[in-house]
């Protein structure tokens, strides 16, 4: 059993940047694959980025690519969103999910554990 928590999100500028947080309990962290999903209001939920158990491999949406860069510390048990040059298409509840197996994968239904959501808001 795994439980998330995200912390890091807020209202922040176009342009600006922030930084968000994903911390896991339970003793098998570094078996996961970790992966950031987000949604928008009265859209679905998309794929964000994600990275294996080693973090050795990363994924990211194409909306995102060169802007946002997902990491973890197994140590800490935790996974880190950083985003630059935010916009305002960004705005969404950002979740980080949890994949049994270690490999990873943009696909919502491939991940076993949620967390509650961070909201952030880019302002124009």
């Amino acid at each position: 059993q795994v439980q998330l928590v995200e912390s890091g999100g807020g209202l922040v500028q176009a342009g600006g940047s922030l930084r968000l947080s994903c911390a896991a309990s339970g003793r098998t962290f570094s078996s996961y694959a970790m992966g950031w999903f987000r949604q928008a209001p009265g859209k679905e939920r998309e794929f964000v980025a994600a990275i294996s158990w080693s973090g050795g491999s990363t994924v990211y949406a194409d909306s995102v690519k060169g802007r946002f860069t997902v990491s973890r510390d197994n140590a800490k048990k935790t996974v880190y969103l950083d985003m630059n040059s935010l916009k305002p298409e960004d705005t969404a509840v950002y979740y980080c999910a949890a994949r049994q197996g270690g490999l990873n994968s943009a696909y919502e239904r491939q991940y076993n554990y949620w967390g509650q959501g961070t909201q952030v808001t880019v302002s124009s």
